[in-house]
């Protein structure tokens, strides 16, 4: 491994000068080719080449299961939201599933008050955690990591964030009120409409949140 990341380094140029203002970046260019192959997670759900369920039929809030079920590999990145199932989440780090592979992987709640089955499996939204949520998730992350080991988020900070976003823009869930309703759907839609750019979970366009 040493020895590809020398001949990797030595192999880098330094590219011309960008500048804005008072920022000035200098790209790193490189030929090389490493050959990593893979599909990102929404390719690979359009392309049904990945299935994301419950851990078991009961579930278990800080874990989902995936399969993937493509020789390539699937990149699962930090903070994307998986809808469905018996509640949405965030994924908790950053993953690469490996080909033809069953894997469990860490994630957080992001739907506070459901706990029952809306679809069998998750699907995506294209949606992204907002960055404030994110970073402060991510934080948890690694402390949980040097702590214990294990990629966990504190599930009562990540709710109460939520919440405090919902009641910023005065959003109330179908949940929260009550209603059998799905949470994404009717007037909260709407809402989360005119709010998506500050939302709990923003568009993987570069909305901030």
């Amino acid at each position: 491994m040493d020895t590809v990341i020398k001949n990797y380094l030595e192999q880098l140029k330094i590219g011309r000068k960008q500048s804005y203002k008072n920022l000035a970046l200098y790209p790193l260019l490189s030929t090389c080719s490493l050959g990593l192959e893979y599909l990102l997670l929404d390719e690979a759900l359009n392309k049904n080449l990945i299935e994301i369920v419950e851990k078991n039929r009961g579930g278990s809030v800080p874990e989902l299961r995936v399969m993937n079920k493509s020789p390539k590999m699937i990149l699962i990145l930090d903070g994307e939201e998986l809808v469905g199932a018996k509640q949405n989440r965030i994924v908790n780090t950053t993953i690469l599933v490996k080909g033809n592979a069953t894997i469990v992987i860490p994630v957080s709640c992001v739907e506070h008050g459901r706990w029952s089955y809306d679809t069998p499996q998750f699907h995506s939204k294209k949606r992204m955690m907002s960055p404030n949520l994110r970073a402060m998730k991510s934080e948890q992350v690694n402390y949980s990591i040097k702590s214990s080991g294990e990629f966990r988020s504190d599930q009562s900070a990540i709710w109460d964030g939520i919440a405090e976003k919902l009641e910023y823009f005065r959003i109330t869930s179908c949940w929260q009120r009550g209603e059998k309703a799905a949470p994404h759907s009717s007037g909260v839609r709407q809402k989360e409409n005119r709010c998506r750019p500050y939302s709990a979970t923003s568009s993987k366009n570069g909305s901030p949140g």
